[in-house]
């Protein structure tokens, strides 16, 4: 599959750069998997990297086997979403995260 990986995370005091958001999506996408089990991954790398006070994933994907083959429906996209800390315990956090990835 292939498309976008959106990361948001509040820190506790320490932060990670944007390279390695980008790395640590990179080492799970390149594994054989599923696109939920992914999105869950990244959250979690995230926590562990930082422990920060909340981490939110969204990956938006279109998959080969949805285009090329079996039914194939070009445009066909999944969106997967994990939430961890206060992007789960507070829907203003989390909603503000979902308004800024879908603003394009």
């Amino acid at each position: 599959f292939t498309g976008k990986v959106h990361v948001g995370y509040i820190p506790n005091g320490k932060i990670i750069g944007l390279s390695k958001l980008a790395r640590i999506a990179d080492v799970f996408a390149r594994r054989l998997q599923v696109q939920e089990r992914l999105t869950a991954q990244i959250a979690d790398a995230v926590v562990e990297a930082v422990d920060p006070l909340g981490v939110a994933v969204v990956v938006e994907c279109s998959h080969f086997c949805m285009v090329m083959r079996g039914v194939q429906k070009v445009g066909a996209s999944t969106v997967t979403s994990s939430v961890r800390g206060c992007f789960q315990k507070d829907p203003r956090t989390r909603s503000e995260f979902f308004n800024i990835i879908h603003r394009n």
